[in-house]
């Protein structure tokens, strides 16, 4: 059986994730990856999505239902990694 081809594009856009990491840390990430943040607040974390979303179309907000993992360590560089 040959599988039919779908010619039209994706009609649902990117998906912000604004949730918590295990330690508490309010994280935003885009869905499919290439956006990240950091934020001391629930407040903050979405006033940067929404941000964020004005530059993306078709972008949508939502909610993490389970503690978010952070793709970028935030652990603090060890000596050999810092700037001289």
């Amino acid at each position: 059986m040959i599988a039919a081809i779908n010619s039209e594009p994706d009609q649902r856009g990117s998906i912000l994730l604004v949730g918590q990491d295990k330690a508490g840390h309010w994280l935003v990430q885009a869905q499919q990856g290439g956006l990240e943040g950091r934020f001391v607040s629930r407040d903050a974390a979405f006033a940067f999505a929404r941000a964020e979303r004005r530059s993306i179309p078709g972008a949508t907000i939502e909610l993490a239902v389970q503690p978010m993992i952070s793709a970028v360590s935030f652990a603090p560089p060890a000596p050999d990694e810092r700037a001289a």
